[in-house]
């Protein structure tokens, strides 16, 4: 009996433990699958933290005002696998990059790729 009472506690303190550590947003914000070509983009910041990096771009319009972006990518982890790095990008790079926008039509999406000048391509996913 004592046995039974002891691992009832312990499945209760056990249940009690947030399931917050594990928990992830979804992707349904962005239209994964359409992938949607940027040009000419200049690099702001690069954000390189966990869970995700984010990397903020502007573009220049043909009125010539700027346009600001904001990109969410994958975790450092998951990038490091890929050649990426804290120093990939820097304030100032001018950039072509791919992304899935984001569906509620603001400026911005989900990162899938940046070519740099030299014509060096570079993967968030898929590599």
């Amino acid at each position: 009996m004592k046995r039974l009472f002891g691992g009832l506690a312990a499945a209760a303190v056990l249940a009690m433990i947030p399931a917050s550590g594990t928990a992830h947003h979804s992707t349904a914000m962005f239209e994964w699958g359409k992938e949607v070509p940027l040009k000419n983009a200049t690099v702001l910041r690069w954000e390189w933290t966990n869970p995700h990096t984010f990397l903020y771009v502007t573009t220049k319009e043909a009125d010539g005002s700027e346009k600001k972006w904001a990109f969410e990518g994958m975790s450092p982890n998951h990038l490091v696998r890929g050649g990426w790095g804290r120093r990939t990008l820097k304030q100032g790079d001018v950039i072509d990059l791919t992304y899935y926008p984001l569906r509620d039509g603001r400026n911005g999406g989900f990162n899938i790729t940046v070519t740099f000048a030299n014509g060096k391509t570079i993967k968030q996913i898929d590599f």
